[in-house]
């Protein structure tokens, strides 16, 4: 068993609980996963471009009751690179036959299943393909609808950012928009820890997510049909999906949950994440 230091001493670093990082051997190619606390098991899936340690704050504070596992998606920080496959051959739908097929190496046959931005993406493909593995599910700062001709020409300058500057260029672009104007004026040491996460990351791994998001299919007609419960949860300061695009689910699926969180921008489980952490284990012990 290791324990998994913070990005920075801005993040919580007193666990309840130890963070466990381990390594998935599936066939073909090995995952690296956090692990912390036991119980009914959530499935917490990262954010572009950052890995699963975007999680920590939550992973850091477990309460009984929880399994909390954070998985690298294919191609991030410690699981493998891209096993074989193109970085235009990646989907979400791979993406999500990924932390399926994870989920039943674990032997979990559902599990309350969480994505954050890009991993909201993922976690909408998990709920078209395999309804019957999430139990609940969480959309944090994501949308349902696919890129418009601008967001998809925006991909395509991130794809060549990435390969005149790499990661280091991403960050330099992305750090200032991940986080909300209210963090980088109050926290400014987020935004050293979000930059390192980013740095951890392959060029051919963010390749192949940029690519990846930018031909994901609109999941807008998915919403209604949606049977379990959902939370839907926002930064109020999100410049990347704006507050707009979570009350646009809200109103489309069935029952579902909103929670604004005030003062945090497109990273909100990081931003806030008190608040966060409230939201999230109240929905998922419920």
């Amino acid at each position: 068993m290791s324990h998994v230091p913070c990005p920075t001493s801005h993040v919580p670093c007193h666990y309840n609980v130890p963070v466990r990082s381990r390594v998935a051997n599936l066939p073909g190619r090995s995952v690296r996963y956090l692990e912390a606390g036991s119980g009914i098991p959530v499935v917490l899936l990262h954010a572009f471009p950052l890995h699963a340690e975007h999680w920590l704050p939550q992973l850091a504070k477990v309460p009984a009751g929880l399994r909390i596992i954070a998985p690298d998606l294919r191609g991030f920080a410690g699981s493998e690179p891209l096993a074989g496959l193109s970085s235009a051959d990646v989907s979400m739908d791979t993406y999500a036959a990924d932390v399926l097929e994870l989920m039943a190496h674990l032997e979990m046959p559902r599990a309350v299943i969480g994505g954050l931005s890009m991993g909201g993406y993922v976690a909408l493909a998990i709920a078209r393909v395999q309804p019957a593995r999430v139990s609940r599910l969480l959309l944090a700062d994501t949308r349902a609808t696919a890129d418009t001709p601008e967001g998809q020409a925006g991909r395509d300058r991130m794809l060549a950012l990435l390969a005149t500057a790499g990661p280091s260029g991403v960050a330099a672009t992305m750090v200032p928009r991940l986080l909300g104007e209210t963090t980088r004026r109050e926290q400014p040491d987020l935004s050293d820890a979000v930059t390192r996460l980013i740095m951890e990351n392959a060029p051919e791994g963010l390749s192949a997510a940029v690519r990846a998001m930018k031909t994901r299919p609109d999941s807008t007609a998915l919403l209604p049909s949606i049977a379990c419960p959902v939370l839907i949860v926002c930064g109020e300061e999100d410049v990347i999906t704006p507050v707009g695009d979570s009350e646009m689910m809200h109103r489309a699926v069935p029952g579902a949950e909103l929670v604004v969180l005030p003062r945090a921008g497109h990273l909100s489980n990081l931003e806030q994440p008190i608040a966060f952490n409230d939201a999230l284990y109240r929905f998922a012990s419920s």
